[in-house]
């Protein structure tokens, strides 16, 4: 039996809307692998940069795989996301210390990823830290943990 509610018409439309949803809703990165946009983004080995290139007290950002790799000191590796928590920005730099968004002009710390100046002016400690990302160095090279 039918249901005389549900027109040919309006089960139509229902199927295109749905068809045409999918794969927007997997290009976005919803439901879907791959994660959220500005999740940083690669596999346990792969190499993010050479531990020659990372400057002592300073860092590299990464932009293919969205990662910051700072080094504070002579023997300790950090990552960190590189997306800046206010807007979403790609970090643009590490210098003085401090992971730089070229957008509002955000600074986060090398060594734990604390927001040490906010966006625009404002004070410490007024967006999230950068979220921790798990790296290593094998041999020569800074890689994904």
């Amino acid at each position: 039996m039918t249901d005389p509610a549900v027109t040919r018409r309006g089960a139509l439309t229902g199927v295109a809307v749905g068809g045409l949803s999918l794969p927007l809703l997997a290009a976005c990165g919803i439901g879907g692998a791959g994660g959220a946009a500005g999740s940083p983004h690669g596999s346990p080995g792969d190499v993010l940069v050479a531990t020659a290139d990372v400057p002592v007290g300073g860092g590299v950002v990464v932009p293919d795989h969205d990662v910051v790799v700072t080094r504070p000191d002579k023997s300790t590796f950090e990552g960190f996301s590189a997306t800046c928590t206010h807007q979403g920005c790609l970090l643009s730099g590490v210098a003085g210390g401090t992971i730089n968004c070229g957008c509002h002009g955000s600074q986060f710390a090398i060594t734990d990823g604390a927001n040490v100046a906010g966006p625009s002016g404002s004070p410490a400690g007024s967006i999230p830290p950068l979220p921790r990302v798990a790296v290593r160095v094998e041999g020569k090279n800074i890689v994904w943990a």
